[in-house]
């Protein structure tokens, strides 16, 4: 039987902290997601539910976009996929009778953590301010008739289609995903932001510019071969620990395998795999040399490798270069002037380590760099991640098998949505496709971003936010000048599987509309549906719930899609919608006739284990950029500097966290326990400061222009992290990004190389949600 959900909501800024392990995954892996599990589902649906979980005729894990290969183990899943899944199929509701004693004032003081244990929400529930029955604001339920009622009216009254907002997150579908920017773009507005404003933003618009596509290069059977990987970045024991098996089985063919990280992350450190015996008691160590860099010197790290591969005689490939690349000469006039000092100040690093990484890079016949929001969240992330181009360019390792770009995407699909046409910029070849498929003439004025919109909602340039899926509230930067944004908006409305802290900030008016997840059974008028799904290597797969949804009150996102579509756009709209809601197969059939690659959609996806998207530089080492060719690029190399007495901060995530969503208390890879709001330390740092190990602390970040952010009451961790710099989790400390503080080219929040400074707050503070 399944737990009921908490009432008090925890302390979460007095954790206990121990040493952390070295190793992951293995036997406390599998018990804590047992116990996660069987916490939220009971043991007989957390069998029949997590067997089916990323199985060929069984449904998409909603957590990461991590692969599967052909051939799937009984148990394809991980910790904190098991978890995402626990949290969908919970047994908890969150019914009309809990928005009835829980005023919004209420929710808006709760944690994420104790908002996301309360379970599914069973009905579409509408707020309007002041008409509780306490006379405070209070969730009423609402019929989906008079939900879709009040959001054409919203639409309606704005006096341009741009005052309308469509975000998305990842987890949509792709049939949703298609559908709703069909919307907007019918409407009238490109106003289409979604999560990959926030963290791959940068990755795809250096892609895009270099190679022409804005998306990884390589297959996970590429990853299994190459002789070695790079990663960089990022931490696949946390946020995407299907990605260890691959790296284990990578080593166990002979690769080498180099992290670039400013944390030791027990993941790359060891890794015991549960899924046999030996695994499980010794495991494998993976991390062949750790380069422990300073946050933010990615970039000087790269130029100066690519200095020496080319000083180094014979290591470049000359006829990849010559007949495949352009651009060549600028950039190597430019990376020959990267010198020793300016590097190894900017990273961090022993001249030894990276003489040794340019050995094993020379080694290498076949290399990949996988890479994450480690480097996609700076200032500079564009061209450190060109030059991350530049390297794999110079011994021609893309459209090699064995070697390529690996931008590793966080959230189950949020690479689909993308190629869907979520975007906010799209390509005019997509748009003339769509309006002929439609017969409509779609909006060629580029819409708002993530940051973008929240300027937008700000200064009263945009009325309406409609957010399918997601948590922008906690996911976004500037926290309360995002919340004071959102409170602006005339309507905000959320389709959403549970809460969380945005249903609290609302608009004048607000609507909950819920939804089915991942795991719930979808028939519509035509019976079962199916609905597909992109990982982050290209591969497009069905995904097919099997529980009994948690309210019949619940609509699909593609029909809540398409009745909204009827409501707001009516009679002017020749768009089959009813048709659409009624069978998904009709979706896919207009996604094949619009967007290339997806020629026999229906027929290529209902093959088990789903097809790969094509891929020009890959497939065909053909790359469709504004040259026709791989481009070379010579940016200036930069870094953060840091003033005397302050760090460089990193947000990240804990092990019990998939972005926002916090399934509990501990980070156990990190040996803390039972809270959240710390920030880690190096020892000497930490000294050098005067913050005792346990003490508490304000961190206050500081911008151009005297421009300061601050979260109060941290207690301070004193960790292995890299000299001169700190880390804490994100939702809590996205108050210190401020909005205009982004990436260039990609608008993309710099939330990885933000400058603190330490105020003492007096005294411990009490409970912080």
């Amino acid at each position: 039987m399944a737990t009921k959900p908490p009432t008090g909501d925890p302390v979460q800024d007095a954790p206990q902290v121990t040493a952390a392990p070295h190793a992951a995954a293995g036997l406390p892996a599998v018990a804590h997601t047992l116990r996660a599990a069987t916490r939220q589902m009971g043991l007989r649906r957390t069998a029949r539910t997590l067997l089916k979980v990323n199985q060929k005729d069984g449904f998409d894990c909603p957590g990461c976009a991590w692969p599967e290969g052909d051939e799937r183990h009984t148990a394809e899943f991980c910790e904190n996929g098991a978890k995402a899944v626990a949290e969908e199929a919970t047994l908890r509701r969150v019914t009309p009778e809990f928005f009835a004693a829980h005023p919004v004032a209420d929710l808006a003081i709760r944690s994420g953590y104790w908002l996301g244990q309360q379970g599914r929400i069973t009905h579409p529930m509408l707020l309007e301010t002041g008409t509780g029955p306490d006379g405070r604001d209070h969730y009423e339920p609402v019929s989906w008739e008079r939900a879709f009622a009040i959001i054409a009216e919203e639409l309606r009254a704005l006096d341009s289609p741009d005052e309308a907002l469509f975000y998305t997150s990842g987890r949509t579908s792709n049939e949703a995903a298609f559908l709703l920017q069909l919307l907007a773009r019918e409407f009238g507005t490109n106003n289409l932001p979604d999560c990959s404003n926030m963290c791959h933003e940068s990755s795809g618009s250096a892609l895009t510019e270099t190679i022409g596509v804005g998306k990884g290069s390589v297959s996970l059977e590429d990853l299994h071969h190459a002789d070695l990987v790079i990663v960089a970045g990022q931490n696949p024991g946390t946020n995407h620990p299907r990605m260890l098996s691959a790296l284990e089985r990578a080593k166990t063919a002979g690769a080498k395998i180099i992290s670039v990280n400013p944390l030791p992350e027990a993941g790359l450190e060891r890794f015991k795999n549960p899924q046999t015996p030996r695994g499980m008691l010794r495991g494998t160590a993976l991390t062949d040399l750790f380069l422990q860099i300073r946050i933010g010197g990615d970039q000087a790290l790269f130029r100066l490798l690519n200095k020496l591969i080319l000083d180094t005689e014979g290591a470049v490939d000359e006829a990849f270069v010559q007949e495949h690349t352009h651009g060549y000469e600028e950039f190597a006039t430019a990376a020959r002037t990267a010198d020793w000092e300016r590097t190894l100040t900017a990273t961090g690093l022993d001249r030894a380590d990276i003489e040794q990484a340019l050995s094993m890079i020379l080694a290498s016949k076949r290399t990949i760099v996988c890479w994450a929001m480690g480097l996609t969240q700076h200032k500079h992330s564009v061209p450190t991640i060109r030059e991350v181009v530049n390297f794999l360019l110079l011994r021609g390792n893309i459209g090699r098998p064995g070697a390529g770009v690996c931008p590793v995407r966080g959230h189950s699909n949020v690479q689909g949505d993308r190629t869907m046409g979520i975007f906010e910029r799209p390509a005019p070849a997509f748009l003339d496709a769509l309006d002929k498929e439609f017969g409509i003439t779609s909006p060629r004025h580029h819409g708002y971003d993530v940051v973008r919109a929240i300027r937008a909602l700000r200064d009263g340039d945009a009325k309406v936010f409609f957010a399918m899926g997601g948590n922008f509230v906690s996911a976004t930067p500037d926290t309360l000048v995002t919340e004071a944004a959102m409170r602006r908006a005339r309507l905000t409305v959320h389709v959403s599987t549970k809460l969380n802290r945005s249903h609290a900030v609302t608009g004048a008016r607000a609507l909950i509309l819920p939804t089915l997840g991942r795991t719930d059974k979808d028939t519509q008028a035509t019976g079962r549906q199916t609905v597909t799904v992109e990982d982050s290597m290209g591969m497009v797969h069905s995904s097919r719930g099997n529980l009994t949804p948690a309210s019949p009150h619940l609509l699909s996102e593609p029909a809540i899609v398409a009745r909204l579509a009827r409501a707001v756009l009516g009679s002017r709209s020749a768009t089959p919608w009813e048709d659409f809601e009624r069978d998904y197969a009709l979706i896919r059939d207009r996604i094949a006739r619009v967007i290339p690659g997806f020629e026999d959609f229906n027929a290529r996806v209902a093959r088990p284990g789903g097809f790969a998207l094509p891929h020009a530089p890959r497939d065909e080492r053909r790359f469709p950029t504004t040259t026709g060719k791989a481009n070379f690029t010579a940016a200036p190399v930069e870094f953060p500097e840091l003033p005397e007495g302050r760090l460089l901060l990193q947000t990240l995530r804990s092990h019990d966290q998939y972005n926002t969503t916090i399934y509990g208390l501990d980070d156990r890879y990190r040996g803390i326990k039972g809270g959240r709001r710390v920030v880690m330390i190096h020892p000497d740092d930490a000294r050098t400061l005067g913050l005792a190990d346990g003490a508490y602390t304000d961190l206050v970040s500081e911008w151009k222009d005297g421009v300061e952010r601050r979260a109060p009451g941290f207690r301070v961790v004193h960790y292995p992290t890299a000299r001169g710099c700190a880390a804490a989790y994100y939702p809590e400390t996205n108050v210190l990004v401020p909005l205009d503080s982004t990436a260039d080219t990609s608008n993309t929040p710099a939330s990885k190389s933000v400058v603190v400074r330490f105020e003492s707050p007096g005294s411990p503070p009490g409970d912080t949600p």
